[in-house]
């Protein structure tokens, strides 16, 4: 029987592809969990809709990644951190911390896409690079200051 997966199935194919599985295989797992339809002009159209807004979603991810990259690229934001008596800071500045600071910019970035060069753990400037999107990387620098407690 001749079916078009409507999801990714382990060890069968990706969504869109025409396989071959037997009758019992499809009726009874594959139309049951909704992972296929069973091949038809409609079943093809349907996928290939979810398909074109996928890449549409995608191509507008990438289109904003690279306007954030724009306007991050060679910035410097300055990060204000509690230190001790002789300027040594509390810690290590984090990824959290980073990404607070970007978000209080305009900029909603994940904070597991924030990558150091090494940690942070004086004042002054320091690189860091982020990851907007799978091809988009930006570096930029954030000035530490430190504020005594």
């Amino acid at each position: 029987m001749k079916v078009v997966l409507l999801q990714d199935v382990k060890k069968l194919g990706k969504a869109g592809d025409v396989c071959e599985v037997s009758p019992g295989y499809a009726n009874n797992f594959l139309f049951k969990k909704e992972l296929a339809a069973p091949l038809s002009k409609d079943a093809l159209n349907v996928v290939k809709t979810r398909q074109r807004a996928e890449e549409a979603k995608a191509e507008q991810a990438l289109d904003q990644a690279q306007a954030w990259a724009a306007k991050l690229k060679d910035k410097i934001f300055t990060l204000k951190i509690k230190s001790g008596a002789e300027g040594k800071l509390y810690g290590a500045v984090t990824a959290m911390d980073v990404a607070e600071l970007l978000k209080k910019e305009g900029f909603d970035v994940d904070r597991r896409h924030i990558q150091f060069k090494e940690q942070i753990k004086t004042a002054g400037l320091h690189d860091v690079t982020v990851r907007l999107h799978t091809d988009v990387t930006v570096p930029f620098v954030v000035n530490v200051v430190t504020e005594q407690a």
